[in-house]
């Protein structure tokens, strides 16, 4: 396994925080479902067709190995209201995926009761990312099979694997060192900011202090609430031109926007932190999360009027990200080498961050072929994050969650919303009035489901 797909792995199984992309696609019209049978099993002829395999050393690389039991496609007998739509999507991206022993994705449809038919493909992140799962689908919808010449799992002896597995990590043991070097270096610099004088207590301040929860209500499973937003692309883009910005930096503002009304700002200076995935996958790139992510700071007053700002700050942003060495990539090195009381102190570490950032993925045009998983065009689409069973305790813990994903599909920019903020109303009605809210700042009209 590459370096960075182990450690998300490895990084969820400390923390229990299990994250999966769903797609859901809505037909109008009747399905052909021979040709989604065969989308079904082209699925499993690709990236989603391996998982985990863990190395019997706790020091040494996991590997893949090929997903021999693909799940069957789950069809409901009893059609639902339409009105039940957006439950159902909701109970579908709750059934778990594992990738290590399967199934890491599931395929589910549904008859409405108006005629139309729901499909909901949900995956785990630890298979794939965003823009990875959409090669996927395209591959799968044009019968394009990829041949990752996995193993089989457990074809290996005892012996055999660890003689291998012990081979390996002596052969990366350069980068290991070079690794252990850097994280010093690191860990020093980091000492010396903390013990600056007034550095410490101003830390402090800025930490979120914990929320006190009701006795029985740590444990309490929440359904993130997820929305998705419809608007016209030519609205969109005159819009962008006219505050100076373009389709990606409309979509910052948007998000920084709704972060405000949410109370998701910096308490130092009242700005908004946006995370921003940089896509690295290039031809026939194997790994599930190829990428990286910068981090950029947008006061959220000033996008509705102006959103040069906010595309220079972004430019800049992404700039400095491919011209500055990433030292943390070097640490990954280290990942197996570390204890899971290890991992869940950097989890409890990255749990304080006090920007309270807001994940916002722009994916760009897409094409409607996306649409065709039968062979016919899906009138609706939408791609959201969700998270397997997340605790009260959890999402109090991180300061809430806000993620917003956008693409430009058959004539309309398509914005996913999921969200949760401690202290709020975390409904899907409260957040829809919000992204409404939202919208109307920018003098946009759309609709919200």
């Amino acid at each position: 396994m590459a370096l960075l797909d182990q450690s998300f792995f490895t990084w969820q199984q400390a923390t229990g925080e299990k994250v999966a992309i769903q797609i859901v696609w809505v037909y109008e019209h009747e399905v052909d479902f021979d040709g989604l049978s065969r989308f079904h099993r082209n699925l499993g002829h690709g990236l989603l067709g391996r998982r985990i395999e863990r190395s019997p050393l706790p020091f040494a690389r996991h590997r893949w190995v090929a997903d021999q039991a693909p799940p069957n496609i789950d069809i409901a007998e009893c059609p639902r209201p339409r009105s039940e739509l957006s439950d159902w999507a909701d109970e579908r991206s709750q059934l778990p995926t594992d990738p290590e022993w399967g199934p890491g994705w599931h395929l589910g449809v549904q008859p409405l009761e108006d005629g139309a038919t729901a499909i909901s493909l949900v995956v785990s992140h630890c298979l794939v990312d965003g823009l990875g799962l959409a090669v996927v689908i395209l591959d799968a919808i044009m019968g394009k099979a990829r041949n990752l010449g996995l193993p089989p799992p457990h074809s290996r002896t005892p012996v055999r694997a660890v003689v291998h597995d012990v081979r390996e990590t002596a052969q990366d043991t350069p980068h290991i060192i070079e690794a252990f070097v850097a994280g010093s270096k690191l860990a020093g610099r980091r000492w010396r900011d903390r013990n600056r004088p007034g550095r410490t207590d101003a830390v402090r301040s800025l930490a979120r202090p914990a929320l006190p929860l009701p006795g029985g209500d740590a444990d309490e499973v929440i359904v993130v609430p997820g929305i998705t937003i419809y608007t016209d692309v030519d609205e969109w883009d005159a819009r962008a031109k006219a505050l100076g910005g373009t389709s990606n930096t409309l979509l910052a503002g948007l998000a920084a926007k709704l972060a405000e009304r949410m109370g998701r700002r910096r308490a130092t200076d009242g700005a908004v932190t946006l995370q921003l995935p940089i896509s690295e996958r290039g031809e026939d790139d194997t790994r599930a999360n190829a990428m990286s992510i910068a981090r950029v700071s947008i006061d959220p007053s000033t996008v509705t009027n102006d959103l040069r700002v906010a595309r220079d700050a972004i430019k800049r942003a992404l700039a400095t990200k491919a011209q500055t060495p990433d030292e943390v990539r070097k640490l990954l090195w280290l990942m197996p080498f570390r204890s899971r009381r290890s991992m869940e102190r950097a989890a409890e570490a990255a749990l304080a961050d006090p920007d309270c950032p807001v994940y916002c993925s722009y994916l760009g045009d897409l094409t409607s072929l996306l649409c065709r998983i039968d062979g016919t065009d899906a009138e609706y689409i939408t791609a959201r994050a969700t998270w397997h069973h997340a605790t009260r305790q959890w999402l109090e813990r991180t300061g809430g969650v806000m993620r917003l994903q956008s693409g430009r599909i058959n004539g309309r920019i398509t914005v996913t919303v999921v969200a949760y903020q401690p202290g709020g109303e975390n409904t899907k009605p409260a957040l829809r009035e919000l992204a409404g809210q939202a919208l109307a700042d920018f003098g946009l009209t759309g609709d919200i489901d």
